[in-house]
């Protein structure tokens, strides 16, 4: 919803009924029109649909008066929209498909189960807003009970979660039950959007996936001809109907969804082909906006008195009402006792969620993140990791070997990106398969087959958006991107959707999801788009955990815990480190984990702590041995994760040693560095004899040429001369 200021779920019992608006027990049955049916459509079904339609536009124009009040802080209307979805919410299933809708669907909730209550808390802000808690602004939908994913703002980016979750349902019908993923029978995935929201290149990649992959999922463009201010004419070359017509496998259909008596007769051939299995459908749909695009907007400041008179000739219930009143169904007084009672309905409601209590401020750092806990956990040698007879190996190798660990006693983890898998299955027995640029996931298509180990788009925010969906189902993905300095296209879904899910939606939703990254320098040749860093960027992201080991046993734990996480993990792996012998330790038994949020200490000392991650934990260590000749005493911290950190191992090593450089090799400004600096100043001042110091990357990209790229990077001398000037002050 960009612009809007101007600017795994819980599972719970299936819903009992469709339908969370009272009946209209004051009013009569709808008189018998012969075959009871009215241009097809059960008259008893219209009358509720045109009872739910007013229900729909009294809330909007509610809220709206409520807004004017400052007791409701925004609106954002699903005028215009209601015959469409009304007429459609017939043929869906709530609590068996799934439904990532946008912010105009407000009918659509009411279809499925919603009372007007439940989306009128959320107008108001109350604590007990079953789709948010008051955090998110209104008609950003999410209900467990009814499969409804908690909605997020950004337009178009509801489109790969989609298909991440239909290629869950998919995946999870073709064996036995998992734990945390339930799977209906036909079940299929909606996602709606606006017309300008296919200007959005991840509604492309959606549509790209769904296609090739043959999936159920349904896309509807509601088309009300307007993204904000922008007319439709000025966002594309053709209506997207026409637009999509060449994506082999897409079912395209236009309907007119001012009429609701077309909706009803076009959508179950539709819904029912989707069930079927025979792939996607796109369903263009005509609607008005007859009201402004929100609160922070006027309409009448860019559109004509002419044009926004044919939206009111338009409207979509003037032309519901016709049609019932000339079908004989309902007279004029049925018709104003309906609006009177929705308008009861909405009023009672209103009063209900207005007196509704508020949130408590001091929660608001609830279901952030929630990370596993390690119930009993201490560091071990690696001599103690040896005893367990497991094979000495380096960083890479144990990346890969815990991955087929886990892959084998976790059917719901599937590890997909660009070049994972091994090669195509009709030729995987002829050669020796690729497995990552890097080779870390070798062999893994080959043990667990096609559908758990297998390769994507070149398109960062598909693989990531994908898995978002498949992890919003209770399943365990793990998203590669090939390089760090490739992600930012997959921001949007790393940022804006999985990081956020667990606390818009006041933890009645989770992303479980891996996403590794390979990352750093040091590369010789690697230049500026394969060689950066840039973990500061990620772990100012709030609900995302990030770890960076440095050594192969650390690679296996921290990743154990990784897999049990309920929330993302940005897990890096620098390149350099993947095949060094300095990062080779017995690879650990099975029952190995690193908890989050403990730092690890590399090397004792007591004149300086040098506290670091990464490809800097090798340098530190050489740096303090180069030290020890002179008499000088260095300890090493290695805080391998990087959110949440060890405040408290780096607090007691500053205690110790009354000095401490920060080394990283990142660009030192804003480097992650400075979080740790600034921590160190603001609490433990008292403990430090000399100024924190920090060493980092000049603030320039890497370059290829090698002497360029020694001289932008930390290397070991930079580290000792850094820790001389610190001992010297």
């Amino acid at each position: 919803m960009r612009g809007l200021m101007a600017s795994t779920a819980a599972f719970p019992e299936p819903v009992p009924s469709l339908r969370a608006v009272p009946p209209l027990e004051s009013l009569p049955e709808p008189p018998a029109t012969g075959d009871g049916l009215i241009r097809g459509v059960p008259a008893k079904e219209a009358v509720e649909d045109f009872r739910s339609a007013w229900i729909s536009r009294l809330m909007d124009d509610r809220e709206i008066a409520l807004q004017k009040q400052s007791r409701v802080y925004f609106q954002i209307s699903g005028a215009g929209h209601e015959a469409l979805l009304l007429g459609l919410g017939r043929e869906l299933r709530a609590g068996h498909d799934w439904f990532f809708p946008y912010y105009r669907d407000r009918a659509l909730m009411l279809a499925l189960g919603a009372s007007p209550r439940d989306i009128l808390l959320q107008s108001v802000g109350s604590a007990e807003d079953p789709s948010s808690a008051g955090r998110q602004m209104p008609c950003h939908f999410g209900m467990a009970r009814l499969n409804v994913v908690t909605q997020s703002s950004p337009t178009g980016s509801q489109c790969l979660p989609a298909v991440g979750c239909a290629e869950a349902t998919r995946y999870l019908s073709g064996r036995d039950a998992l734990p945390g993923c339930p799977v209906g029978n036909e079940e299929i995935t909606y996602v709606s959007l606006g017309e300008g929201a296919t200007s959005e290149g991840e509604f492309w990649e959606a549509l790209n996936t769904a296609c090739t992959l043959s999936l159920p999922v349904l896309f509807l463009v509601e088309d009300n001809g307007w993204a904000i201010s922008v007319p439709v004419e000025e966002q594309a070359p053709a209506p997207i109907s026409e637009l999509v017509a060449g994506f082999p496998g897409l079912a395209v259909h236009r309907v007119d969804g001012l009429d609701y008596f077309e909706v009803r007769r076009r959508m179950p051939a539709i819904v029912e082909t989707l069930r079927s299995g025979s792939g996607p459908a796109l369903v263009h749909a005509r609607v008005t906006r007859p009201y402004s695009h929100s609160s922070a907007d006027t309409q009448s400041k860019y559109r004509s008195a002419g044009e926004l008179a044919d939206e009111s000739a338009n409207d979509p219930l003037v032309q519901f009402e016709a049609v019932l009143l000339e079908a004989g169904v309902l007279d004029e007084t049925a018709v104003a006792g309906i609006r009177e009672e929705a308008r009861r309905i909405v009023l009672e409601a209103a009063r209900s969620a207005l007196a509704a209590p508020r949130p408590d401020p001091a929660a608001v750092t609830e279901h952030v993140i929630d990370l596993p806990r390690i119930p009993v956990f201490s560091e071990r040698s690696d001599a103690e990791i040896g005893q367990g007879g497991g094979e000495t190996v380096a960083l890479g190798e144990a990346i890969r070997r815990t991955l087929a660990e886990r892959m084998a006693l976790d059917e719901r983890i599937r590890v997909f990106g660009e070049d994972v898998a091994d090669a195509r299955d009709a030729v995987l027995g002829e050669v020796a398969g690729k497995g990552g640029v890097f080779g870390t996931t070798h062999g893994l298509q080959r043990s667990f087959g096609t559908d758990r180990c297998f390769n994507t788009p070149l398109a960062e925010a598909n693989i990531v958006g994908r898995a978002v969906g498949q992890g919003l189902r209770g399943l365990r993905p793990v998203p590669e991107i090939q390089f760090f300095d490739y992600i930012w296209p997959a921001m949007q879904q790393i940022k804006s959707e999985a990081a956020t899910i667990r606390w818009r939606s006041a933890g009645s939703f989770t992303c479980p999801m891996v996403l590794r990254v390979a990352i750093g320098g040091y590369l010789t040749g690697g230049a500026i788009w394969h060689s950066q860093s840039g973990e500061s960027i990620f772990t100012h992201v709030p609900g995302l955990a990030v770890v960076m080991p440095s050594r192969a046993s650390d690679a296996a734990g921290l990743l154990r815990s990784a897999l049990e996480a309920e929330d993302p993990v940005l897990f890096l792996e620098h390149k350099h480190l993947l095949r060094q012998p300095y990062t080779r330790t017995p690879f650990p038994a099975p029952d190995h984990r690193v908890p989050f949020g403990k730092g690890r200490v590399v090397r004792d000392g007591s004149d300086l702590v040098i506290v670091t991650w990464g490809a800097l934990v090798e340098k530190g260590r050489q740096t303090a041995e180069t030290l020890a000749g002179e008499g000088l005493s260095v300890a090493v911290v290695d805080l391998r994760s990087l959110a949440p950190w060890d405040h408290e191992l780096v607090g007691d090593w500053v205690a110790k040693t009354g000095r401490v450089l920060v080394a990283h090799e990142d660009s030192l400004t804003s480097g992650f560095g400075a979080e740790v600096a600034a921590w160190v100043g603001e609490h433990c001042f008292a403990e430090l004899d000399a100024p924190v110091c920090r060493l980092g990357a000049t603030d320039t990209p890497v370059a290829y040429e090698p002497t360029l790229e020694r001289a932008i990077l930390p290397q070991t001398d930079d580290v000792v001369a850094a820790v001389r000037r610190v001992l010297a002050y």
